[in-house]
């Protein structure tokens, strides 16, 4: 697969990741089976999306114990980017971003990881309680340390303000502007996908002009622009999609056209390519720093992602796609 790079320290990764927060959280519960989550991370490594993306709130805590069943024998295969700064509680989650439990709960990360250093670690949301430089100065402190080799962030709002474009990633940028006076940033994590380009407008640029790396999350829009979810299928009720303005059955109908856009573009490149292939295929490239991070639980789908690194969009592919309505949700 094609290793691309991750910020200024020129970390190299597969070019397109694996998102593991689907084995352990967010998507129905009743579907997490560990053994088969287990296989789909090999064989994605076996693919070379070398890149793991975790975090201690999967779970909580269940994921990065996963992982490190998988790292424990293939440590050197993996690139392990986890995140700090979010705790669960029964029926909410807040910030914590006090520099003893950031030092605290990397040291349980490393232990959950079973590894000695973390290749990316990333703040998973600002505190508002405590400035982001002292966060990141304690998370600064563990590379110092030998327990992290480079820092990234999490892009906030990722759902507030949807119709907002560019302007929606404003708060992000302000935390990079601060925290980069404090320690270099290597990456930044946010949405970007076919039916969610509004990292197009501000954030990305201002990445590539750092020499930021950029992780690309759900890019496959939650699922839909596999193709393979059904208008009023219906989700369980711990699935994110549940309560998703973009998956009620009217909008999944209404939202139909993208897809049967990815369809056309996929039909073009041969019977095997699927739709999933033409939207990573998009997301790369949007930019030679950006790595999407595809979450899956299966094998075949962690083969079939891993594909897309070699599926090149033509000019008049990547106009079709540009071309593609605008994603509807529930407040359209």
């Amino acid at each position: 697969m094609e290793r691309r790079t991750i910020g200024a320290g020129a970390l190299a990764v597969g070019a397109v990741g694996l998102g593991c927060m689907p084995m352990s959280w967010a998507y129905g519960g009743s579907r997490q089976r560990g053994e088969a989550s287990l296989r789909a991370v090999h064989r994605a490594l076996d693919a070379g999306s070398t890149l793991l993306d975790t975090a201690d709130m999967y779970g909580p805590f269940t994921n990065e114990l996963l992982l490190g069943r998988v790292l424990k024998e293939r440590r050197q295969d993996a690139f392990v980017s986890t995140k700090v700064g979010l705790l669960v509680g029964e029926q909410h989650i807040v910030a914590n971003g006090r520099p003893g439990y950031v030092k605290r709960a990397c040291d349980a990360s490393l232990r959950r990881l079973q590894t000695d250093v973390i290749d990316l670690y990333q703040l998973h949301r600002a505190d508002p309680e405590v400035p982001v430089e002292e966060t990141w100065g304690a998370m600064a402190e563990l590379v110092q340390a030998g327990k992290v080799r480079a820092l990234g962030l999490c892009a906030v709002g990722a759902r507030g303000g949807r119709r907002s474009g560019g302007r929606l990633h404003d708060a992000t940028i302000r935390q990079l502007q601060r925290v980069q006076q404090v320690f270099p940033v290597s990456a930044v994590e946010a949405e970007l996908s076919v039916w969610s380009p509004e990292a197009l407008e501000s954030l990305l640029p201002w990445c590539e002009a750092r020499d930021v790396g950029f992780l690309a999350a759900m890019p496959l829009g939650n699922g839909f622009l596999t193709g393979t979810l059904t208008p009023g299928q219906g989700f369980e009720p711990d699935d994110l999609r549940a309560r998703h303005p973009r998956f009620t059955a009217e909008m999944m109908a209404a939202n139909q056209p993208i897809v049967a856009g990815l369809r056309r573009v996929a039909a073009r490149h041969g019977d095997e390519v699927t739709p999933a292939q033409v939207a990573l295929a998009w997301v790369l490239a949007q930019g030679r720093h950006v790595v999407p991070v595809p979450g899956t639980r299966h094998e075949h789908r962690a083969t079939e992602n891993a594909a897309s690194a070699a599926l090149r969009l033509t000019p008049e592919d990547l106009a079709e796609v540009a071309g593609l309505p605008g994603a509807r949700g529930s407040w359209d």
